[in-house]
């Protein structure tokens, strides 16, 4: 259905090869745009104009909205190249491992993946309050953080008891971005420094738990 309206649109000259070549074309110019967006700002631009997007994509700029109808939709792409970067740098950890272990990988990993959010996270903190996307984006790195502690600390968490949720709540918030741009912008603590910093705190709040079990 899409190539015999794609045919008549070209007066019914269009062939497979044509919609492929045309779709791998569409392709590669959005992929340009998002790549293009997301270097910008980790490069400091916290706000990168179309103009600049476009320019440095090697686009014109209806190009740019021609295949982005608004921000949302850039802002959306762009948080998808950054969970592939993200997803890229990531492994599981065995949650069959010793308690100690499993908090230094974890914590380990939560500096490397907030290292690589940490542009686009400070270019979203000057945007959030008037954008829908950018604000679910976030709920959504929240959630898949908040699912990663829940697989790795199961045992600890079931031995909070009743105070379950509000533990998982604690460790969100000191293993999440707000946790982390407090320690590494406002207390501008090295990398080094604020991982130690999360796994101190991260150690405390479950230890506590498991203690308040016996």
């Amino acid at each position: 259905m899409a190539e015999t309206r794609t045919a008549i649109a070209d007066g019914g000259n269009a062939t497979p090869g044509r919609v492929d070549g045309r779709t791998a074309r569409a392709e590669r110019t959005r992929r340009a745009i998002v790549v293009a967006h997301y270097s910008l700002i980790s490069e400091g631009d916290l706000k990168p104009t179309g103009e600049r997007i476009a320019e440095r994509a090697g686009v014109s700029l209806r190009a740019l909205w021609t295949n982005f109808k608004d921000l949302e939709t850039l802002f959306a792409a762009t948080d998808q190249l950054l969970v592939a970067r993200q997803d890229a740098a990531w492994t599981e950890i065995d949650a069959s491992l010793p308690f100690t272990t499993r908090v230094d990988e974890f914590c380990r990993q939560r500096a490397r993946m907030l290292e690589i959010v940490a542009p686009l996270a400070r270019a979203a903190t000057i945007k959030q309050p008037f954008s829908a996307q950018l604000r679910d984006n976030r709920r959504r790195h929240i959630a898949r953080v908040r699912a990663e502690i829940e697989t790795l600390f199961a045992h600890e968490l079931d031995a909070a008891g009743p105070g379950r949720a509000q533990l998982l709540d604690a460790l969100s918030v000191s293993t999440t971005w707000a946790g982390w741009a407090l320690l590494r912008d406002e207390l501008t603590l090295s990398v080094d420094e604020a991982r130690a910093t999360m796994s101190r705190t991260v150690t405390a709040l479950l230890v506590t738990a498991m203690a308040s079990s016996f």
